[in-house]
């Protein structure tokens, strides 16, 4: 008696139900990892009997997530056996287990050759569908002339997927495009519907590749129309009949196909227009069968150069999609309104309504597609009643996700299409009020600049956010610009009732308290704190009697562990003892800006051409900003640019570049020495200008000498150039000189415009405790290369 030496194998359904019966992992892991032994020995020792029932199971453990690399020769041993069975679990296992990146995929090309050629329809069915699953380039140059073969072949079982296999072979290999073109045209014209369904992907999928084949195509375009109207008005077909309509499946591809072919083509679209009302008409919209044929004929519509009332009736299917119970169509229908709305923007406004309704559903996502499709549909005539939606939306329901975009976009839309600017502030009010803590900091900067521009408004503005601000300091984005509006507007606060809304009382006192409230609590942010800090500086030359209380608030954030608030109290504070003189010019109203996004383009030309280059850039001294410091520049604004520099000569960067290739280092060039320039000589005092180069701007170093035997306190140098030179100016070294001693201050010059170089300076300081003349001077003698 012979004694078998191989294990008895496991069935596949044994398999599984051991697995399922696993309680934990770790079971789970244990029975897979035995069955993978037991499958190798039995693949060692060549067990033919069970090597497709061990290749079954390994496809199972495969599925599970397990590896089973191992067996990839063993299908190649299926597919090479000639019992159906094996070839089927075999290809199975191809298309599971091999990809093209494989060295055993090449291995698969000379089986599947041979069963393309097989005389039974099912085997050469495995194989068309192997190979569209894993044809790789080189397999596909290599099995197209058997495609194209069975393309041609009688049998329709065949023709259908020889027809799917073919568009795997030209996603590989584009240029077999040429291959199958001929072979289309006999398809289209096909009763099989199966094979015209793969026959119409295959074109399509031809279009998308080499768009070239559309002009091909656009001929074909009366049969695929003709094909469409007879799915349309054929009866009842049990065999192609899903849920009260005719093949769906062939009438989608159909008119995807329709809309890559009538795209940008006004003859074509024209051929199409009958049909596609048609079809917009005809389908039945109670099962998402028909559900699903619309939404395609809405799209095929939009897509192509459909006449204007076929595009109101896609917009309006788009409206019933709206109304229905099925969360996933009316997401469908707003997402399709949203690519849209730019097409026919009047046809989607009819639906506003039900568009607002959608915000209310407890469906996020639906939510957020119904609030970016109001966006869009937001004009000079509807800003009104959408951005009153949007503002209730953001006030009750709106998703703690949306709200960021929500608060910005309706400031935005407010700000372009505003009907009057007290609506727009009171909007802006209820955002700030509403959005919390999701209001962007780009958000705020608008807003204040917005208020900027409203002189008119600032008594109105003003009032309206302290009374909010009274109401509520949780809301860090109100805060901030609720500061900085009192902070510049805040005697119009007190200044009594303003033309415009209620009469409010407020006193110099309730501001200050409000405002020491904010910035000594620990409500507020820091940055909200800075703001304040701000305010209550600008307020001390604004509020005469509250000035004192004011110093003392900022006085007690000197010792801050914050380090901004502490650098702020500590340079605000300075002003008060060292500079109170001019805190009433440093601290005056910012001027009126207009936004460089709201500037009419020819006005902006118009200046680019008569203004000057750029705006002066002053640190840390911002009083060189008023009138008084603008005064000192007189007629220097306005100067003609010198002319450029000329260029180094060719000469000497061909000697540099013939050193280098050489091998000799020239060495860099001299830097030339400037000499320094005495800019002020008098009244004891002697400034002098040391220059050096930084990078592509000149650097001044302003050193003052006190010639004088009485100390000098209180020191403060300023300058002044055209508008087309920018200036940066550093603090002094020092505010105080001793006899024969010296203070330096940098000072970095940025000239683009090449523009001729003069300075007005203003120096200021006291003497012997005693205020000493201003000094006044214009420095013009600067070197020509500057």
């Amino acid at each position: 008696m012979v004694v078998s030496l191989l294990p008895s194998t496991v069935k596949l359904r044994d398999l599984i139900r051991q697995i399922r019966s696993a309680r934990t992992a770790a079971e789970e892991r244990g029975i897979i990892t035995k069955e993978c032994a037991a499958i190798r020995d039995s693949f060692r020792e060549e067990d033919n009997d069970n090597r497709c029932r061990n290749v079954a199971k390994l496809l199972y453990i495969h599925m599970l997530g397990f590896p089973a690399h191992f067996g990839q020769l063993e299908c190649l041993k299926l597919i090479s056996s000639p019992r159906f069975v094996d070839k089927r679990i075999g290809y199975l296992g191809v298309m599971l287990l091999l990809d093209e990146r494989q060295d055993v995929h090449l291995l698969v090309t000379n089986c599947l050759k041979n069963d393309l050629g097989h005389s039974t329809q099912f085997v050469s069915g495995l194989a068309l569908a192997a190979l569209g699953n894993v044809c790789s380039a080189e397999m596909g140059r290599d099995l197209a002339p058997e495609v194209e073969k069975l393309l041609k072949s009688s049998n329709a079982f065949l023709r259908k997927k020889a027809a799917l296999c073919a568009v795997r072979i030209i996603k590989k290999v584009p240029d077999l495009i040429e291959v199958f073109i001929p072979l289309t045209k006999a398809l289209i014209n096909e009763r099989n519907h199966g094979v015209l369904l793969t026959s119409v992907i295959l074109i399509r999928e031809m279009c998308d590749i080499n768009p070239d084949c559309i002009i091909h195509f656009k001929k074909c375009i009366f049969n695929l129309l003709r094909v469409l109207k007879n799915l349309i008005m054929a009866g009842y077909s049990p065999e192609h009949d899903v849920a009260g309509c005719s093949d769906p499946f062939l009438q989608v591809q159909l008119l995807r196909l329709l809309a890559v072919l009538g795209k940008s083509d006004a003859d074509a679209s024209e051929q199409m227009n009958d049909i596609l009302a048609q079809v917009a008409t005809n389908t039945e919209t109670s099962k998402n069968v028909g559900n699903a044929i619309l939404y395609q004929t809405v799209l095929t519509i939009m897509d192509i150069d459909a006449e204007s009332g076929l595009r109101v009736l896609a917009i309006n299917i788009l409206g019933r999609f709206l109304l229905n119970s099925d969360k996933n169509i009316r997401y469908v229908a707003l997402n399709t309104l949203l690519r849209t709305v730019h097409i026919d923007k009047a046809a989607v406004q009819r639906h506003r309504n039900t568009i607002i309704e959608c915000l209310a559903d407890v469906d996020i996502s639906i939510k957020k597609r119904a609030m970016e499709l109001l966006f869009a549909l937001v004009n000079e005539t509807n800003v009104r009643s959408v951005i009153g939606e949007l503002v209730s939306f953001l006030s009750t329901s709106a998703p703690a996700e949306l709200k960021a975009q929500l608060t910005s976009t309706i400031i935005l839309l407010s700000d372009k299409f505003a009907p009057t600017k007290r609506w727009y502030m009171d909007t802006v009010l209820k955002v700030l009020i509403y959005g919390g803590h999701y209001v962007r900091d780009d958000v705020v900067n608008s807003v204040t600049q917005s208020i900027s521009e409203s002189p008119e408004m600032y008594a109105f503005i003003v009032q309206k956010l302290f009374l909010a601000l009274r109401e509520d300091i949780s809301q860090q984005p109100l805060v901030q610009v609720a500061t900085w509006a009192i902070g510049e507007y805040g005697e119009l606060l007190v200044a009594g009732p303003c033309d415009i809304g209620e009469p409010v009382e407020v006193s110099e006192l309730e501001v200050v308290d409000t405002l020491e409230h904010i910035v000594t609590g620990s409500v507020c942010s820091k940055v909200s704190k800075y703001y304040t800090l701000n305010a209550l500086m600008k307020l001390s030359t604004r509020f005469k009697t509250e000035a004192d209380r004011i110093q003392k608030i900022i006085g007690y954030f000197t010792i801050s562990t914050n380090v901004e608030l502490q650098q702020r109290s500590v340079e605000y504070r300075t002003i008060f003892k060292q500079y109170d003189g001019m805190r009433t010019a440093l601290l005056e109203r910012m001027p009126v800006t207009v936004a460089a996004d709201k500037q009419q383009p020819e006005k902006t030309e118009a200046l680019l051409d008569s203004a000057p280059a750029a705006e002066p850039i002053v640190q840390e001294k911002q009083e060189t900003e008023q009138d008084s410091l603008l005064n000192l520049i007189g007629g220097l604004v306005g100067d003609a640019p010198a002319p450029q520099p000329p260029a180094p000569s060719s000469t000497a960067a061909n000697n540099d570049l013939l050193m280098d290739l050489l091998g000799l280092d020239s060495g860099p060039e001299p830097t030339p020495t400037i000499p320094p320039l005495t800019a002020v000589n008098k009244q004891g005092l002697l400034v002098t200008f040391n220059f050096s180069r930084d990078g592509d701007k000149l650097k001044i170093v302003a050193e003052s000498r006190n010639n004088t035997t009485t100390p000098i306190s209180n020191y403060v140098f300023q300058a002044a150039v055209p508008r087309s030179i920018q200036i940066a100016l550093s603090a002094a070294s020092s505010s105080t000189i001793s006899p024969n001693g010296t203070v330096h201050q940098e000072m970095l010059i940025n000239n683009p415009t090449q523009a001729t170089l003069k300075m007005r300076v203003k120096i200021a300081y006291s003497s012997g405790g005693a205020p000493a003349p201003e000094i006044q001077e214009t420095v013009g003698s600067f070197p020509v290369s500057f």
